[in-house]
């Protein structure tokens, strides 16, 4: 059936004004994205072959663009969006996940909650969490990628967003792709900087974590900090 000759009553977009977006079929949603079909098939039959490649919904979290466009009827276009709102809404949850983080004072907690940021990562990323004067997560940035050295984790970018946050104090957090979480001899120089600098400023550095594959080496919790 072409998609103008479905009642008005029934196509996804008045259903969802009329029901509410909680009430409309996952099919229905990613129709709302597409907009349009094909030439050989409606939105509606367009969404369901999307869906149909995939046994649970929350699978499409992790779909890429390179799959998307090799689907029939899925161009550029439609293939950006469909990642882009994926995409939003990962962060929408994120930012409300990390908002409701009331206390960074646990490793595992900090762990299980940040370490999907070096899930399949190829290289070295490092991120430091700042916090305030309660050790309440404010914010997480990404300040370096590449191998850990002084030259590249230079402790000044590190301090310049914690004074533009007002953080008191920090975390430190890089993977290791290997897999192997000992620590490198520049890491213990670089967590050492990190921690003489932050006594002078008074922004005071709780850990520095690294993360492998399904483990974690923490500098305080090893009684290095």
């Amino acid at each position: 059936m072409k998609f103008k000759n479905i009642p008005d009553t029934l196509k996804p977009r008045e259903r969802l004004i009329n029901y509410g977006a909680e009430h409309i079929s996952d099919d229905e949603l990613l129709s709302i994205i597409l907009k349009t079909g094909t030439k050989d098939k409606n939105v509606k039959e367009l969404a369901l072959d999307i869906l149909s490649q995939y046994k649970e919904i929350t699978k499409l979290k992790n779909i890429k663009y390179q799959q998307l466009i090799t689907i029939p009827g899925i161009g550029k276009a439609k293939a950006s969006e469909i990642i882009a709102t994926i995409e939003l809404g990962r962060r929408i949850f994120q930012k409300t996940t990390e908002e409701q983080l009331i206390e960074c004072t646990s490793v595992k907690n900090i762990v299980d909650h940040f370490g999907y940021l070096f899930k399949d990562k190829k290289q070295e990323e490092f991120y430091v969490i700042y916090l305030d004067n309660k050790k309440r997560y404010i914010a997480k940035k990404l300040l370096f990628i590449g191998s850990i050295n002084y030259s590249i984790a230079h402790p000044r970018e590190i301090f310049k967003e914690a004074y533009l946050l007002s953080a008191s104090s920090i975390i430190c957090i890089h993977n290791h792709p290997s897999g192997d979480v000992t620590p490198s001899r520049a890491d213990d120089l670089i967590t050492n900087k990190i921690k003489e600098i932050g006594l002078l400023h008074e922004i005071h550095l709780i850990d520095h974590l690294i993360i492998g594959k399904n483990n974690y080496y923490s500098y305080f919790d090893n009684n290095k900090i």
